[in-house]
């Protein structure tokens, strides 16, 4: 893997990496980094899951991503069509991974699925008030740490995370939560692999949001590539207005 910016011929080893995709020091609020992967066409899916498009390049960056994160932010859709199961690596300077973090309104998760059944670490479960109980008592059982919050709205989900110091936020999709995100102006930070790859068919794209958002600028931070695949890294711009 070399770097595209600066320029240079050199390849990266581990540290090296870490080091750039190290998250700010002293953070005292959540710091929200995504992590997704599309195709050069745009395409987030290859029937249906990302792994389609994934590459050792990327595979290297996504196990990167996770053990320098606090907490793995994901959409119920995600964790459903993907078959989540908890992180296997340590943060590192630390012996545990990173908790999984769900955001569905309905907790309709399965309670048997790898999110509860194949992880170190219990999943926390963001979901609401109004959510059938029963669903919530299951997956509290099946070992989550189930949260009812009034709204899952961007500010109170990240206010839950904060509560617990998980300032260190990896968000690894859907696109309707990455696309929340962006309308509440709350990514600090995206990692985009590009795939050198055709998809076409029906797949979505990376954030699906309400109409009527602004955009929000980003600037370049870094750029890898490795056998032709493109590692973008993507840090807020100056704040609009």
């Amino acid at each position: 893997m070399r770097p595209l910016l600066p320029a240079s011929g050199d390849d990266l080893d581990d540290a090296r990496l870490a080091a750039r995709y190290a998250y700010p020091d002293d953070l005292a609020a959540p710091f929200v980094r995504v992590d997704v992967v599309a195709s050069a066409d745009g395409a987030v899916s290859v029937e249906g899951r990302s792994a389609g498009l994934g590459s050792p390049a990327d595979r290297r960056v996504f196990l990167l991503l996770r053990e320098l994160a606090d907490v793995l932010l994901v959409g119920a859709g995600t964790v459903r069509a993907e078959d989540y199961g908890g992180a296997r690596r340590p943060v590192r300077g630390t012996e545990r991974p990173p908790p999984v973090a769900v955001v569905t309104g309905s907790a309709d998760l399965d309670p048997a699925g790898k999110l509860f059944t194949d992880t170190r670490v219990p999943p926390i479960v963001l979901s609401l008030t109004s959510a059938s109980p029963r669903r919530r008592e299951r997956l509290t059982a099946a070992g989550g740490d189930v949260v009812a919050l009034e709204r899952l709205t961007p500010d109170l989900v990240l206010a839950e995370l904060a509560r617990r110091g998980l300032h260190r936020v990896l968000c690894e999709g859907g696109p309707t939560l990455l696309g929340e995100l962006v309308a509440a102006d709350a990514v600090d930070e995206l990692c985009l692999t590009v795939a050198p790859l055709l998809a076409g068919g029906p797949a979505g794209r990376i954030a699906v949001g309400p109409q009527g958002a602004h955009p929000r600028p980003l600037e370049l931070a870094d750029a890898l590539h490795e056998d032709g695949v493109l590692l973008l890294r993507y840090r807020r711009a100056n704040p609009i207005g």
